[in-house]
């Protein structure tokens, strides 16, 4: 019985090592890291969906009361909302907590990489692809022009990064603005069961108005003064990823305050509307 157990101890061992090899040699091995994290990005967009879908339909009982397309909205939601909290942490780990682009290290900062930042970012490229798709699937009903043009703006520029290596600091950098993402869902998600006049539904549009002014608004801002610091830098890339480090996030940052125009129009519709009466 003992030897049996150390048998089998000895064989999972066996298992895990032959594992962590695979995974060292092929997965994150250089010239396989964007194929591999693309799919798997892709995989996991279907994953997650999916699980939204088996969740809300067992925990959520206005889930059950939608119709086909909203429910697909919910689910689609929910899917964002995984790859924002996700994408947000990465993004912020390497852009202030990772080593990886500070200024202790030498060399240029447009050309820095690794392979766990490019995986990353391919998981990113994964789901953009997947979320595009079903846009496209679902056109116009999850999403107008505007979110064809953010997605494949976005989409190309992080795929560059990736599969270039190049500007990969500034790609994470915008990507920090996803952080405003799981909000903009929560407010669908109030409205669709009913709690538009909730107090919750104006808080979360207070939370919206100042994420949205830091993450979308102050954060571009300082994105450009780095641009501009560190011109001398930008200019040794290629063409193409100088165009997207300059033209993409100048047009990310006028959708964005565009956008932001519109939040505080509504905020401050629903802050008028919500003076004198009584939330629910």
């Amino acid at each position: 019985m003992v030897r049996a157990s150390r048998e089998t101890l000895m064989a999972l061992g066996s298992y895990h090592n032959q594992a962590k090899v695979l995974v060292g040699n092929y997965l994150f091995a250089d010239p396989f890291i964007p194929f591999t994290s693309i799919l798997g990005g892709i995989f996991a967009c279907k994953m997650v969906y999916d699980l939204t879908h088996m969740i809300s339909n067992f925990y959520f009982k206005s889930y059950a009361n939608l119709n086909k397309l909203q429910q697909v909205d919910w689910n689609n939601r929910g899917l964002s909302t995984v790859h924002a909290i996700f994408i947000t942490y990465m993004s912020l780990y390497f852009v202030f907590w990772s080593d990886l682009f500070s200024n202790q290290l030498n060399g240029i900062i447009t050309f820095r990489s690794s392979p766990l930042s490019t995986f990353v970012l391919g998981i990113s490229v994964g789901y953009f692809v997947a979320d595009l798709g079903m846009i496209f699937w679902m056109y116009p009903s999850l999403g107008g022009m505007e979110y064809v043009i953010h997605h494949s703006l976005s989409g190309i520029a992080v795929a560059y990064s990736m599969f270039s290596g190049e500007g990969q600091f500034y790609t994470y950098m915008v990507l920090i603005s996803e952080i405003t993402t799981p909000e903009i869902n929560m407010r669908w998600y109030l409205d669709t069961v009913g709690l538009k006049k909730s107090i919750a539904y104006l808080f979360n549009g207070m939370v919206i108005f100042i994420i949205w002014l830091v993450a979308r608004v102050l954060l571009f801002a300082y994105f450009f003064y780095h641009v501009y610091k560190y011109y001398n830098q930008i200019i040794q890339m290629h063409l193409f990823g100088m165009l997207l480090v300059t033209l993409v996030p100048s047009a990310l940052a006028l959708m964005n305050l565009i956008w932001f125009w519109k939040i505080i129009k509504g905020l401050t519709k629903a802050i008028a509307k919500s003076r004198g009466k009584t939330f629910v």
